[in-house]
């Protein structure tokens, strides 16, 4: 029952900007210029095995982790438009084909534990992936969300967990639901979620994807993924001066 509350209040309470705390609007033009950048390639550090090349609209800090958090812990729901249309351009840069012939540009959202689900009220990367979706086709690309993963298992939270602790929590635990198979095997897929930081959640996915096809992979062995943020370089505190490497948000140093 939380979602209507969200909504309801939204348009009776007094909006902030929810990057910098702006008053009278729920996001800034500053933050959401933040949003509105070049996607770029993201590759964490480590590199799990398995991770699809992906690409990120912009870099998880300041503002931006702010309006993430905002909309994924605090319900603020109307916040999913602007992070949507982020989205999409990081799908576009990572989408092999852009959607054509064979059908609609599927974007696949990294699923949420259902116990997670229930106690924010709402599905963040889920509700992204829509308005991404959305985004898209007003740009003139043809796609729709299909929320093609589920949990097979129960895993443990993952904030506060390191690297390896992350990917040992999550291998395994994702799978393709029975009534998506035939749809995914025709068109294939853009793995969506609204951030990455190690990289594990996006490798399972991948994983479970090819694991749930076993006769031609070609779509999938080219799989590509799209994330709002990602971590900014590990070297811009130490190392400031050092020019950042070319088309990436992070690298190993």
């Amino acid at each position: 029952m939380r979602w209507w509350w969200r909504e309801i209040s939204g348009l009776v309470l007094p909006a902030v900007c929810a990057g910098c705390g702006h008053a009278r609007t729920a996001l800034c033009e500053e933050c959401a210029e933040r949003l509105a950048g070049p996607p770029a390639r993201a590759r964490p550090c480590p590199e799990p095995s398995g991770l699809p090349v992906v690409f990120a609209a912009a870099r998880y800090e300041g503002a931006v982790r702010s309006v993430l958090l905002a909309h994924k812990e605090r319900g603020a729901l109307a916040l999913a438009r602007p992070l949507g249309a982020a989205l999409a351009r990081a799908v576009r840069a990572a989408s092999p084909r852009g959607g054509g012939a064979r059908g609609p540009l599927l974007l696949v959202p990294v699923p949420s534990a259902r116990r997670t689900v229930r106690a924010r009220g709402h599905d963040p990367a889920r509700r992204i992936a829509v308005a991404a979706a959305v985004a898209l086709r007003r740009a003139g690309t043809y796609a729709r969300a299909l929320p093609a993963l589920r949990q097979s298992r129960r895993v443990s939270d993952q904030s506060g967990l390191t690297a390896p602790e992350r990917l040992e929590n999550i291998t395994g635990a994702l799978e393709v639901a029975p009534w998506a198979g035939r749809v995914l095997e025709a068109r294939g897929a853009v793995l969506v979620d609204d951030v990455m930081t190690t990289g594990a959640s996006l490798a399972e996915a991948a994983r479970a994807l090819r694991a749930a096809f076993s006769g031609d992979l070609s779509e999938y062995t080219r799989m590509s993924a799209a994330v709002i943020a990602a971590p900014p370089l590990s070297l811009e505190t130490s190392r400031r001066n050092e020019p950042e490497p070319t088309g990436g948000l992070q690298r190993c140093r």
